[in-house]
């Protein structure tokens, strides 16, 4: 039966197979009557399980609405009620004995039906707080039952109980009377009406009362209708009394279908604070797994006063209502599923700022935004922060390295001499260039392209010599034999030899006299075939050499310059007088104009005119009818007591009608060029002694200048540029200095000219401030 516990369903299904045999035993007690044949046993369908819809607001509605009728219930139904309540509390066999007790009282007492509707309106109109003690006897006689074993099926007959509140869906009841079969019991004391059967009006189906663990105290006591027991009427006067049918004993024990239920005992829960709780699929909400609740007030707490006044007023009011037929039972409500827990619809709040939640929590509203509070509010936010930032900004540029100190000038890189530009003397032919060794060039003239150089070439063939057999000193180097093909040579009438005759020994030094002196053609080559071991091995290191010296336009075919197929330029032949005149013999050699060999006797040096001149000092003549007359020559000149070596050249000299004439011409032509030369080059103080030529910078905006520690002159010419250098002389420059402290070096010109001084610190060098190291942004 729905609603019921587990063992209550058992019970009912067992009194409903073995009442006609208790309702026997009742008539026989009271008066005799004729054997009536029992019914049949029939299969009784067994409890069926079914859990509570949950409670929705309308229940609440329902029960305030419940017509005052269903309060006026038949006495009868209102005394079983009590009676079953108190079966249920007592044990097994006092119960069943109170159970037919209060059966037979209710069927033979009219009168105390009066008395016990009246105690159902009192209880019914009593507090809530004298139901809540009924309510849990009820359960805990339920769970009683529970906890018993089923009777066997030879075991006493049972009177079946109300029906209470249970924690399942209630399931239509069936009228009472159908339990205790055809043997109605007989009373003298019911009226005609009493026969009919009369059963309380059954409330409506509740399918949303709540599925909570414990019951709630305004749930109703009895929720499935109660019919009566039909009573007999009493006789007519003068009728002969009928004879009650007293039920045969059936032919034996049938074995119906039972189902054990074994309740789950309901933890004791304060009730107002029950929370409510939805199944997972309940009829009418949405399919989404997540659920949310409903909130539903409680009750409000009525007086007992007004709860006893109310029941009161409509029992004296109305009269009893007559017992009605049973109504339909209602349809059993969907079976809902287990229970989870309750959620809500209501999201999360965001944050609050931090001000508002101070004030939130200490109960003082935020004071009203304005402009000044909104900017005192976040300075009070950033400065923090920026300060934060600032230090550590100061923590690390103050870890950062300082960077290197470096010298720089404060003048301009370059000093030109005063005076205009100069004005050489240059020949209207050919071409040629004239430079003062270590400082530039004076200059050149022509078209600077290769040309044939006749005996200049010797000059190639006296470097190697040397460069593979130097002589130092006083030195004269190894001996050397004439052999046959440079005899043979001697004796050639259109080129200059020297008169060798085969077997003599001469020195290096002798053989490089008779090369660049008279310009012996047959002596180049014996030197050589001496050095290379033959003419063409030793070309090929005549332009090995060039190379190296940096003559890209020059090319060599021979050693003498005869072939007019060896060729040079006036720029390549500069770099070669260069290298060559570093060697002593060769500048002692070529400034000499004659001497005298032993085995040749007296030579003269073809530019003997221009070497007697003051200040001239070789190097070499050429001359052939492809190459004119060329000359190469070097001469001093004396600036600030320092000799100071000038080179020249002029090629293809051919003003002339003889190829002699053609030689001095290219002697003139040097000559006009060297006086030049010797009187514009001079000297001028670029850097005084004291005077600041730069400063040290420290990297970080501090400069500490330095000065020059002595007067340098540099040598040029009118026009003339010099480069001016401030370098550290191949040391780092300190972060920090006394004053006077050496620490680097002013440079003038370039090479061998190139002249320096020392400076030193004017004031005191000192590392950079704390300002300069933390505004430093490099």
């Amino acid at each position: 039966m729905a609603g019921e516990s587990p063992d209550r369903a058992e019970q009912q299904g067992s009194s409903e197979g073995r009442t006609p045999s208790v309702s026997s035993t009742v008539a026989s007690s009271e008066s005799p009557a004729p054997a009536v044949p029992a019914p049949a046993p029939v299969d009784q369908p067994t409890a069926v399980f079914k859990t509570l819809a949950p409670r929705v607001p309308e229940d609440h509605a329902a029960e305030e609405s419940i017509p005052e009728t269903e309060a006026e219930t038949a006495p009868e139904a209102k005394a079983a009620s009590e009676a079953d309540a108190d079966v249920a509390a007592a044990p097994e066999g006092d119960r069943l004995k109170q159970a037919v007790a209060a059966w037979v009282a209710t069927a033979s007492k009219g009168g105390e039906a009066a008395e016990a509707s009246a105690e159902a309106e009192e209880s019914a109109s009593a507090p809530s707080g004298a139901e809540e003690p009924s309510e849990a006897a009820d359960v805990a006689g339920a769970a009683e039952a529970a906890d018993e074993p089923v009777e066997a099926p030879g075991a006493a007959p049972r009177v079946p109980k109300a029906e209470a509140p249970s924690w399942f869906a209630k399931k239509p009841a069936e009228p009472e009377a159908q339990a205790f079969g055809s043997a109605p019991a007989t009373s003298g004391a019911a009226g005609p009406e009493a026969s009919k059967p009369a059963p309380a009006a059954p409330e409506a189906p509740k399918p949303d009362a709540p599925t909570s663990d414990a019951p709630t105290s305004d749930a109703p006591k009895a929720d499935a209708p109660k019919a009566e027991v039909p009573k007999p009427a009493s006789p007519e006067p003068g009728a002969p009394k009928a004879a009650v049918a007293k039920p045969v004993a059936s032919e034996g024990p049938v074995d119906q279908p039972t189902t054990m239920f074994r309740a789950v005992r309901p933890p004791v829960v304060d009730q107002p604070t029950t929370a409510l709780k939805l199944p997972r699929d309940v009829p009418g909400l949405g399919s989404d797994s997540e659920r949310t609740s409903t909130f539903v007030p409680l009750r409000p707490d009525v007086p007992a006063e007004q709860k006893a006044e109310k029941p009161q007023a409509a029992a004296t009011s109305k009269p009893q209502p007559k017992a009605q037929a049973p109504a339909p039972a209602p349809a059993p409500a969907p079976t809902p599923a287990l229970a989870e827990a309750e959620r809500t619809r209501q999201q999360p709040l965001p944050p609050l700022p931090p001000l508002d939640l101070l004030a939130e929590l200490t109960n003082t509203p935020p004071p009203p935004p304005n402009a000044w509070r909104t900017t005192l509010r976040r300075f009070r936010i950033w400065t923090p922060l920026v300060l934060l930032l600032l230090i550590v900004f100061a923590i690390v540029q103050m870890a950062r390295p300082l960077p290197a100190p470096a010298l720089k000038l404060s003048g301009p890189p370059t000093y030109t001499f005063a005076g205009g530009p100069l004005k050489m003397p240059w020949p209207g032919e050919g071409q040629g260039a004239v430079e003062v060794e270590g400082v530039g060039s004076m200059g050149t003239y022509g078209a600077q392209k290769p040309a044939p150089i006749a005996s200049v070439t010797k000059t190639m063939t006296a470097y190697v010599i040397l460069r593979d057999h130097p002589l130092k000193g006083k030195q004269k180097g190894p001996e050397i034999t004439v052999d046959q093909k440079a005899a043979d040579q001697a004796k050639a009438a259109h080129e200059s030899t020297a008169p060798v005759k085969k077997g003599q020994v001469y020195t290096e030094k002798e053989l490089l006299q008779l090369l660049m002196i008279p310009s012996a053609n047959n002596v180049a080559r014996l030197l050589a075939r001496w050095d290379a071991g033959s003419e063409q091995a030793f070309v090929d290191k005549m332009n090995a050499a060039a190379k190296e010296l940096g003559m890209t336009q020059s090319r060599y075919t021979d050693p003498s310059g005869l072939l007019d197929s060896t060729i040079s330029t006036p720029q390549d032949q500069l770099k070669l007088a260069k290298a060559v005149m570093k060697f002593d013999v060769f500048r002692e050699i070529v400034d000499m104009p004659n001497a005298t060999i032993e085995g040749v006797g007296y030579i003269e040096n073809n530019n003997s005119r221009l070497l007697l001149k003051a200040g001239v000092t070789g190097i070499k003549t050429g001359s052939s009818t492809p190459a004119g007359g060329n000359l190469l020559w070097s001469a001093n000149t004396v600036v600030d007591g320092r000799i100071h070596r000038v080179l020249g050249i002029v090629m293809g000299a051919q003003n002339a009608a003889t190829l002699n004439k053609k030689l001095e011409l290219s002697l003139d032509y040097s000559y006009e060029l060297i006086k030049k030369a010797q009187d514009d080059v001079t000297s001028a103080a670029v850097v005084k002694k004291g005077q600041v030529v730069g400063y040290v910078d420290d990297g970080l905006g501090g400069q500490t200048p330095v000065v020059a520690t002595k007067e340098i002159k540099a040598v040029g010419w009118p026009g003339l540029k010099v480069e001016v250098e401030l370098t550290d002389g191949g040391k780092s420059v300190p972060h920090s200095g006394r004053a006077g402290d050496v620490v680097g070096t002013v440079s003038i010109g370039e090479g061998a000219g190139r002249i320096s001084a020392p400076v030193a610190l004017k004031s005191d060098l000192v590392e950079p401030g704390f300002d300069k190291k933390l505004t430093r942004v490099g």
